[in-house]
C-alpha cells in the first residue's frame, strides 16, 4: 500500500481537479489487478491446448465466446442505459461473472482424465463463457465512467498511462505462470480461483469512480420497445457518422484477420514450433515490455490525430506481425537458451507486435470515443464491441479450418491480405474526408 501511495503521488499532476485525481487513482488500482488476471488470461488458449489437450476447433471456441458474447449488447445495452446506478450494476456482474472461476479447482491434475474425457473440455468452455458474459456490461460502463470523469485533454494521456503498468503487471504475471506450468502444468486448477477474487476486486474498484454527469434513460416505454430503440440508435450512428462507419468497415476486414490469426498462432507455436509454456510466455513479455514504453507516446498520439491514420499504423504494425510469421515457418533459425526456444524471426514478428500491442490498446479500447461526445460513449463503444460479436461468429472457426485444408502458410498470406484491404479502406475515408476540408477552407476564402 505504501508503494501503491508513492506511485500515485509520483502520477498525478499537482493541477489536476479532484474528481479526475481520484478517478486516475481508481483507475490505475483497477489497471494493477487487471494485469495479474490479463496475465494468467493470456496463456489460456495455450492452456487448453497444452494441458488440457484440447481439439483445435475447441480452442478456437474458447477464443470465439470471449467475442461472440459481445452480440448481447443489444440487450445489455438497454439495461446500461436503463440503470440509475451503474456502478452497482458493475458490482453485481462481477459476482455473477468472475465467480464461477471458483469451479476450476475441482478438475483434476491427471492428463489422462483430462484430455480422456471431454466433459472437462466442454465445462472450461462453459464457465469462461459465463465469465465474457460479463465483458458486454463492464466494458461500455467502464468507457462512460472514464469519458465523463476525464478531460478531453486527459481521456488518452490517463488511459495509456494505466494501460502501461497493467502490461508491466501482466508481462511479470505471464512469465510466472509460465514457468509454474512448465514445472506443474496443472497449476491452472490453483490459479483461477484466485483471479475471481481479483476479479471481482478490480471491477469493485472501477465502480467506486464517480462521473461528472450521470447517463440515466427514464423508464417510459416497455423493455423490448427499449431494446428496439436501442437498436435503431445503434444503427443510426452508422447511418449518420460517415467517418465512424468507415472506421468501423476496417476493423471488420481487421478483426477477420486478428481473429484467424490469434487461433492459428496458438496452434503455430504448439504444433509447428512446439514452444514449451516458458518460451511462449518470454515472447509475450518481449512485446509487452516495448509496448510499456510505446503506449504513452501513442496516448499522446490518439489525442492529436484523426483514429483513422491512428487506426492505419495499428493494422500495419500487426500485417508486418503475420508477414514475421511466415518468415519463421519458412526460415527455422533457432537457438536453445536454457528452457527458452530462440526462433530469430519470431522474435523480429514480436518487436513489430510491440507497436500492435501499444496502439491497438488504445483504438480497440477508446478509440471510438473520438467520433463522440462524452455523452454518446457508450453507445457508440456498443456498436463497436457488437460488430467484433458479428466477426467472432465465424472467423475463428474459418480460422482453423483453412489451416486443417490449406496449412500455415495460406492462413497467414490470407490473414495479411485482409488486414491490407483494412489499411486501404481506412486510408481511402481519411484521403476523402481531407479533401473535402480542404475544398470547403479553399472555399471561404
Amino acid at each position: 500500500m505504501i508503494l501503491l501511495s508513492k506511485l500515485y503521488n509520483h502520477l498525478l499532476p499537482h493541477s489536476l481537479p479532484p474528481n479526475e485525481r481520484r478517478t486516475l487513482k481508481l483507475h490505475l488500482a483497477y489497471s494493477l489487478v487487471e494485469g495479474v488476471i490479463l496475465g494468467v488470461l493470456a496463456l489460456n488458449e495455450y492452456v487448453f491446448l497444452r494441458s488440457m489437450h484440447g481439439n483445435n476447433y475447441l480452442m478456437s471456441l474458447l477464443f470465439q465466446s470471449s467475442m461472440v458474447v459481445f452480440l448481447l449488447l443489444i440487450f445489455f445495452n438497454e439495461f446500461i442505459n436503463r440503470s440509475p446506478d451503474k456502478r452497482k450494476l458493475l458490482r453485481v456482474t462481477a459476482i455473477a461473472t468472475r465467480g464461477p472461476l471458483i469451479l476450476l479447482v475441482f478438475f483434476p491434475s491427471d492428463e489422462i482424465l483430462l484430455s480422456g474425457s471431454q466433459f472437462y473440455h466442454f465445462a472450461f468452455l462453459f464457465i469462461f463463457l459465463i465469465y465474457y458474459m460479463g465483458n458486454p456490461v463492464i466494458y461500455p460502463t467502464i468507457n462512460h465512467l472514464l469519458k465523463n470523469s476525464y478531460s478531453h485533454q486527459n481521456f488518452g494521456r490517463f488511459y495509456s498511462l494505466t494501460q502501461s503498468y497493467n502490461k508491466a503487471v501482466m508481462m511479470v504475471i505471464t512469465l510466472i505462470y509460465g514457468i509454474w506450468l512448465d514445472v506443474n502444468p496443472f497449476a491452472f486448477k490453483w490459479v483461477f480461483p484466485l483471479i475471481a477474487l481479483a476479479g471481482i476486486g478490480s471491477i469493485w474498484l472501477l465502480s467506486a469512480i464517480r462521473p461528472a454527469t450521470q447517463q440515466y434513460l427514464a423508464v417510459t416505454i416497455g423493455f423490448f420497445k427499449g431494446i428496439r430503440q436501442s437498436f435503431v440508435r445503434m444503427t443510426d450512428i452508422l447511418r449518420t457518422n460517415h467517418p465512424f462507419r468507415h472506421f468501423q468497415i476496417g476493423m471488420m476486414f481487421y478483426g477477420f484477420s486478428y481473429m484467424i490469426s490469434i487461433t492459428i498462432i496458438n496452434i503455430f507455436f504448439r504444433e509447428g514450433l512446439n514452444l514449451n509454456y516458458t518460451s511462449v510466455a518470454i515472447y509475450k513479455n518481449f512485446y509487452n515490455i516495448e509496448a510499456i514504453f510505446l503506449l504513452p507516446w501513442f496516448g499522446k498520439m490518439i489525442g492529436r490525430i484523426d483514429p483513422r491514420l491512428f487506426g492505419i499504423i495499428t493494422f500495419g504494425s500487426l500485417l508486418g506481425y503475420v508477414l514475421f510469421l511466415q518468415v519463421t515457418h519458412m526460415v527455422r533459425w533457432k537457438a536453445d537458451v536454457g528452457d527458452f526456444q530462440l526462433y530469430v524471426f519470431l522474435v523480429c514478428a514480436f518487436l513489430i507486435y510491440g507497436f500492435y500491442a501499444a496502439s491497438m490498446a488504445l483504438l480497440w479500447n477508446i478509440g471510438s470515443a473520438y467520433f463522440c461526445t462524452p455523452e454518446q460513449s457508450g453507445d457508440y463503444q456498443s456498436v463497436h464491441l457488437f460488430l467484433t460479436a458479428v466477426r467472432a461468429l465465424f472467423a475463428p472457426l474459418f480460422g482453423v479450418w483453412v489451416y486443417e485444408a490449406f496449412g500455415f502458410s495460406a492462413t497467414f498470406m490470407l490473414t495479411a491480405f485482409s488486414l491490407a484491404i483494412a489499411i486501404a479502406i481506412l486510408w481511402f475515408s481519411y484521403g476523402k474526408d481531407k479533401r473535402k476540408s480542404q475544398h470547403a477552407l479553399a472555399c471561404s476564402k
